[in-house]
């Protein structure tokens, strides 16, 4: 029972994140998901090069079949998904991504 309360929290949390713009849209599979994007730029190579690691955080239950492989498009560039890891109890996920 607490871990439904629990979903319910997630996914009110996203939606008032939202209504905020505080996040991006996922188009996956012919749905659109509403994610916390980052795009963090580092320094490789000794500081020759400059990388960016793509994330997006998502509810669970807003995508739970993204796995490994599978391809997303977010403001009409694709990446392709690298990792899948859950969050916390689970009902949160964050995956790694790369562009195409």
């Amino acid at each position: 029972m607490i871990g439904v309360s629990l979903m319910g929290l997630m996914e009110r949390l996203y939606r008032a994140a939202r209504r905020s713009k505080f996040l991006v849209t996922v188009q996956f599979n012919g749905q659109s998901v509403a994610v916390g994007f980052t795009a963090p730029d580092e320094s490789v190579l000794d500081g020759l090069v400059r990388s960016t690691d793509y994330t997006i955080r998502y509810p669970t239950s807003e995508l739970p079949a993204l796995a490994p492989g599978h391809t997303l498009t977010i403001e009409g560039i694709a990446y392709t998904v690298r990792d899948v890891r859950a969050v916390g109890d689970g009902t949160e996920r964050i995956a790694s991504l790369s562009r195409v």
